[in-house]
């Protein structure tokens, strides 16, 4: 299994995880269309789907439930929340750039008992996290106060030369209320996008230790084990999460011998 996958930079499909890539909950994929393109996705049964504008405008329906023309962003790195949708599954999705869109497709499991939703850019909580060179700049699209079955997601954007998911952190444990078991995806996005981040990816006893320079367009994926981000200066960060697993909950564990660097100096 490869915690690397590789974007296309180029044509209408960017980059899939499928049950493939290995992960049990989690699924992805994300398309740039060009104005007046249409493309059709049907969901695995038993998936629901939050349907992400990363950028451009778009129309998305599914069933009877349709949401006109939404979008209203140059790309990820603008400072502004993105619209969404949220489907239960059980239909194929129609999708319709009237301008030029890159959309994502987050999936997990789901029994398609919550009705189809607008997720809209102002309902949308907005923070910064950590200070001084960790500082980056988060928006909560679908978080576990907003109803679902199982997808968490969440997009970050990070300054240049700054640190992010960080200090590490995990959450590969049921052991509520101190951590959750959650798999993750990170589709990144690098501004100028001839750029690259590091990625590691590793556990305590360390039976799991990648570290990956991801270009645009490209996933990281994290079954298990802390995950942080950084980024070299001259180029800005972007990544969407997408996570699932047993329970609907994101309760996580810093990496103890990092920890320290949350203390106030």
């Amino acid at each position: 299994m490869s915690l690397l996958v590789k974007g296309a930079s180029t044509g209408r499909d960017v980059v899939a995880v499928t049950p493939a890539s290995g992960l049990r909950y989690v699924g992805f994929s994300a398309h740039r269309l060009a104005a007046g393109e249409r493309l059709e996705v049907s969901p695995a049964p038993g998936r629901e789907v939050c349907v992400v504008i990363l950028s451009g405008v778009a129309t998305v329906a599914s069933g009877d439930a349709e949401w006109r023309e939404l979008g209203d962003r140059s790309g990820p790195f603008d400072d502004r929340p993105p619209w969404a949708v949220y489907l239960p599954g059980g239909a194929p999705i129609a999708l319709r750039a009237h301008a030029p869109a890159e959309l994502a497709i987050c999936t997990a499991p789901g029994t398609g008992k919550l009705p189809p939703r607008l997720l809209e850019p102002g309902a949308m909580r907005r923070s910064t996290r950590g200070r001084e060179l960790n500082t980056r700049f988060v928006t909560d699209i679908l978080p576990e106060t907003e109803p679902a079955e199982s997808l968490l997601v969440v997009e970050v954007r990070t300054p240049t030369g700054h640190s992010s998911s960080y200090p590490p952190h995990k959450h590969d444990r049921s052991e509520p209320p101190a951590e959750t078991a959650l798999e993750e995806i990170y589709y990144h996005r690098l501004d100028p996008p001839q750029g690259f981040v590091f990625q590691r990816v590793y556990t305590d006893a360390r039976d799991l230790d990648e570290s990956h320079a991801v270009e645009d367009h490209d996933v990281v994926l994290v079954p298990r084990g802390y995950h942080p981000v950084v980024v070299p200066w001259g180029y800005r960060s972007y990544y969407l999460n997408v996570m699932a697993g047993p329970q609907r909950a994101w309760h996580f564990r810093n990496d103890p011998a990092h920890e320290w660097i949350l203390e106030e100096r």
